[in-house]
């Protein structure tokens, strides 16, 4: 058991982790689904494991590059709570301008023909930006926000 603590210890020291992750990797080293579980329990009690702050920090530091839909779908496949994926993406700030600014250092100017269109539109896709979103973006209003 110590020794499996030391490893839960040495992860989460480096950074957080969702408690479905942690447990994918301890599991191999576990000698059992019960001193695994009475360790997880142990940790988030301590409040040394918590898919909240799990959340709240893969969102702040990916938010900057990805739009909603892609940061949710990662904390999903973490294993991260509806709840408490929706509570870190409501403190991620506006998606509008966040793509505002992910469009702005790639391209920088609204689609002149429906071939550019196409071609922006699909990058902030691949970004994981909601449909609206680019609609809204690529007819100017993060613009039009901006100079206010």
């Amino acid at each position: 058991m110590d020794e499996l603590r030391q490893r839960a210890l040495r992860l989460l020291a480096r950074r957080e982790h969702a408690r479905a992750e942690l447990r994918k990797k301890l599991a191999p080293h576990a000698e059992s689904e019960e001193q695994l579980d009475a360790l997880l329990e142990d940790l988030a009690g301590r409040r040394l494991l918590s898919d909240a702050r799990y959340a709240e920090m893969r969102v702040s530091s990916r938010s900057a590059r990805y739009g909603n839909a892609r940061l949710g779908q990662e904390l999903k496949q973490q294993g991260v709570s509806a709840e408490e994926t929706a509570t870190a993406l409501a403190e991620a700030g506006d998606e509008l301008l966040r793509a505002h600014g992910i469009w702005a250092r790639k391209f920088g100017t609204l689609p002149v023909d429906a071939a550019d269109r196409a071609r922006q539109t699909r990058f902030l896709m691949s970004r994981g930006f909601s449909g609206e979103t680019i609609r809204r973006l690529l007819r100017g209003e993060a613009l039009d926000t901006e100079d206010e």
